[in-house]
């Protein structure tokens, strides 16, 4: 029964896998087609011999979300994707309530200042 359950969840995630890079190649081959081969942050130029290094970009970054007018992709080198992606997660990561807030500091270090330097004389 195991072998089962196990043989039948590789099936389906073999078949998901298949699904996503099929849909992957599906926008990535029409934004390649739609698009001039340069990069849409730094502006590098590329042809057949590098184009693997330039990736499509969901602006939206939900990856499911492909229009057939490509309004929601740009093309975007391997790096300036990278930034792009991580400059988002900084975003959101700054953005999130996460429930601890510090307590205000409530002491004084210069309270007993002027006593401390007159000590020192």
């Amino acid at each position: 029964m195991a072998d089962n359950n196990a043989s039948k969840l590789d099936r389906i995630v073999a078949e998901a896998r298949r699904a996503a890079e099929q849909r992957g190649h599906g926008y990535r081959e029409r934004a390649l087609k739609m698009y001039p081969w340069i990069c849409g942050r730094c502006a590098r130029e590329f042809d057949r011999s590098n184009v693997q290094q330039l990736t499509v970009h969901h602006r939206n970054h939900n990856h499911d979300d492909n229009p057939p007018d490509g309004s929601n992709w740009e093309l975007l080198c391997l790096y300036c994707h990278d930034n792009e992606h991580q400059r988002y997660l900084d975003h959101d990561a700054g953005t999130l309530d996460t429930g601890d807030t510090q307590a205000p500091a409530t002491g004084n270090p210069f309270a007993d200042l002027k006593a401390m330097l007159e000590r020192k004389k």
